[in-house]
């Protein structure tokens, strides 16, 4: 019997030593993620506008998807959310815009596997961080195939 614990004991711990090599080996390896093609859905799961104009903020909301599908640090993300609370209330929705960043702050989180959350553009686990090199440089590639980007006067990425 103490024959066969040890030698469970030791094919146990052969290969926890081989996981953990391979955890290691996986983290050297440079695997940049693939930006998807930036999509919007307007405000998401909040309506574009009112009853009188059904669409009065869904330009805000676009431009606070673009932030949302290029992800980054969680400062860029509240920077993201104020501007778009600024937007709607420069359209005299001041009440509404306190709802809506209530919502976004809430529910916009990177770790929601949600097509809204922070980052939505990358693969789900990104999280906060900002983006290095490469990742920069697939935001550019893919922000001028979209052809309405400089109406929207957006910062460059």
């Amino acid at each position: 019997m103490l024959s066969v614990l040890r030698r469970s004991y030791y094919v146990l711990s052969a290969l926890l030593a081989l996981l953990a090599g391979a955890v290691v080996s996986a983290e050297k390896i440079d695997t940049t993620a693939i930006l998807k093609p930036f999509i919007s859905d307007g405000c998401s799961i909040f309506p574009d506008g009112n009853w009188q104009s059904q669409t009065l903020w869904h330009s805000c909301c676009v431009k606070h998807d673009y932030d949302y599908w290029k992800g980054g640090t969680e400062a860029q993300r509240k920077r993201s959310d104020n501007a778009l609370k600024q937007c709607v209330i420069e359209l005299g929705e001041a009440e509404i815009a306190e709802l809506m960043l209530t919502g976004v702050r809430a529910g916009g989180g990177p770790y929601w596997p949600t097509p809204y959350r922070w980052g939505y553009g990358w693969p789900m686990g990104r999280g906060y961080k900002a983006l290095n090199t490469a990742e920069q440089q697939q935001v550019q590639k893919l922000s001028l195939e979209i052809p309405w980007i400089e109406d929207l006067q957006l910062d460059k990425p």
